[in-house]
């Protein structure tokens, strides 16, 4: 559903705008409401709210007498926010996400299919180029064509 990689700044309100294609895409798909929450690898993650609800369902199902599900559950759910971005695209980056994922101003907002992740641009280039690395050795181990 959502797919590529875009550059943007945040404006000097803290607002992100959401990539036209992802706006489109929303649009076609009837999605007026996102939830942000810490992700992993220190971006933020974006879903739609029928994507949330599908990922709440899912780990509202594990126990919670496990320390690592409860650990989790915590970090994702008391990071998470709902945003209606506004007719131009924009919405407002909560302080917390930024401190967490290191957003000063320039970021990456890249398209993984059911989410979006919104990276700071430095760390979206380590990232990147540590993977890239790897990432035939990666498809070998995870995908028999």
């Amino acid at each position: 559903m959502f797919y590529g990689e875009h550059n943007h700044n945040l404006d000097n309100k803290g607002r992100l705008i959401l990539p036209a294609r992802f706006r489109d895409v929303a649009k076609e798909n009837n999605i007026e409401k996102f939830f942000v929450t810490r992700g992993l690898e220190k971006c933020i993650f974006m879903f739609s709210e029928y994507e949330w609800k599908l990922q709440e369902q899912k780990f509202k199902g594990m126990s919670f007498t496990k320390q690592d599900v409860r650990t989790f559950n915590r970090m994702l759910f008391s990071g998470a926010v709902d945003v209606t971005p506004d007719k131009q695209g924009r919405f407002v980056v909560p302080q917390y996400l930024k401190d967490y994922a290191n957003i000063k101003a320039k970021t990456v907002v890249i398209g993984v299919s059911n989410r979006i992740e919104i990276w700071d641009h430095e760390r979206w280039q380590e990232f990147y180029n540590r993977s890239s690395e790897v990432f035939e050795q990666t498809a070998e181990r995870m995908i028999d064509l």
